[in-house]
């Protein structure tokens, strides 16, 4: 698969600086950025923005994720987080007391709050599941399907190690005991392909601000079809059938707008962020998510031989995401070595004991070189 060539013309990085810190927070290309101006200037003139703009900018976002997420744009809710869309799948999905909600050891904490709410709430457990040895997240998780799991609540890849995990494989296993699967995608959707008819899952989240190179305080949620008639976590007006007529909203209805919107966040018709989505997703799409994801790899796979050959413990293909690569040392970090790098214009992130380093499209080969060689200091 031919690669991407190098990007960093279309995005406001000094040449001087190194960005390897994706996962934390994409930069925004200038075409995203154009289309956040050209959306907050629509603000300055409210006379022109007419009733059926609420609804038009936010089907077009709605459809560019659709785009990205290959699936029906009527199977996805527009959400301000993570957090939103996974409070959406705790409030739809059953389960009783006793049974069990898995989570991975070292989850992003808004994949864990929410199910120990939910566990709470009807006297669930939450199980944490912890890799034993060399096993990998996929085989850690299947120990743990069984009999009693009602919920599997787990991202595509570790947000901190970068270990994948096998969705499909998941999701077969899931079902088989009558398990739902909801999915973390923050760190994965817009860098990693995704087949969502393979994987069946019930939920799908994932915040844009990273991967899908999106302004802050946009997402998606994907909600299968079999939980289209569930209940909203906030009942704004706009989800409620009818709610284009505004001479008639008065009119109270029961029913909602079709499909998964009924789980749209209140206030989603926002131009400056919607426009930015759209922006975001032509480019993403322009691309394409499988030569991403190949171009990322051939950045970390280059970082890795080397930093392997450091001394630094780098998980093994094919169990670590093409896009993002942890770097572990035996001992104890320096609490300040994200300092220390920074003051060399090299940005990652500090996880624990490990570097984390998530490229993308915008690294050249010079970057990668001045990280190596900072690795080397270290």
């Amino acid at each position: 698969m031919n690669h991407i060539l190098n990007q960093r013309h279309r995005f406001q990085i000094p040449d001087d600086l190194a960005y390897f810190n994706c996962a934390y927070m994409s930069p925004l290309a200038s075409e995203v950025l154009s289309a956040v101006e050209a959306g907050g200037a629509l603000k300055s003139t409210p006379w022109m923005f007419q009733p059926q703009d609420f609804f038009l900018h936010s089907e077009r976002a709605r459809s560019a994720f659709a785009d990205v997420a290959r699936c029906s744009a009527n199977d996805l809710a527009l959400v301000p987080s993570a957090s939103y869309g996974l409070a959406v799948a705790a409030r739809n999905l059953r389960v009783a007391k006793g049974e069990r909600i898995l989570v991975l050891d070292g989850q992003f904490p808004s994949n864990v709050y929410v199910w120990r709410e939910r566990a709470a709430e009807v006297g669930a457990v939450v199980e944490t599941v912890i890799r034993i040895g060399d096993e990998n997240w996929t085989a850690a998780l299947s120990r743990h399907i069984t009999a009693g799991v009602a919920i599997v609540a787990v991202p595509n890849c570790h947000w901190a190690d970068g270990g994948l995990v096998d969705l499909v494989v998941i999701g077969a296993a899931s079902r088989q005991v009558g398990a739902a699967l909801v999915i973390d995608a923050t760190q994965s959707l817009g860098a990693l392909p995704l087949d969502l008819e393979a994987v069946q899952p019930d939920f799908l989240v994932a915040a844009a601000y990273k991967w899908l190179m999106s302004p802050y305080g946009t997402g998606l949620l994907y909600v299968a079809p079999k939980h289209h008639g569930g209940t909203p976590i906030e009942h704004n007006w706009i989800n409620r059938s009818g709610s284009e007529d505004f001479a008639g909203l008065v009119n109270y209805q029961d029913g909602f707008q079709p499909g998964a919107r009924r789980f749209d966040m209140g206030e989603k018709a926002n131009p400056p962020l919607l426009m930015g989505v759209v922006a975001a997703a032509e480019m993403l799409l322009e691309w394409g998510v499988a030569r991403i994801s190949a171009t990322l790899s051939a950045k970390t796979d280059r970082i890795a031989q080397a930093a392997t050959a450091m001394g630094f413990d780098v998980i093994p293909k094919p169990d670590r995401a093409p896009h993002l690569l942890s770097l572990g040392l035996p001992g104890k970090l320096s609490e300040d070595i994200g300092k220390q790098l920074a003051a060399k214009k090299i940005f990652i992130s500090v996880r624990g004991t490990s570097l984390r380093v998530s490229p993308h499209v915008y690294n050249d080969d010079c970057d990668c070189e001045r990280l190596i060689d900072a690795l080397k200091s270290l």
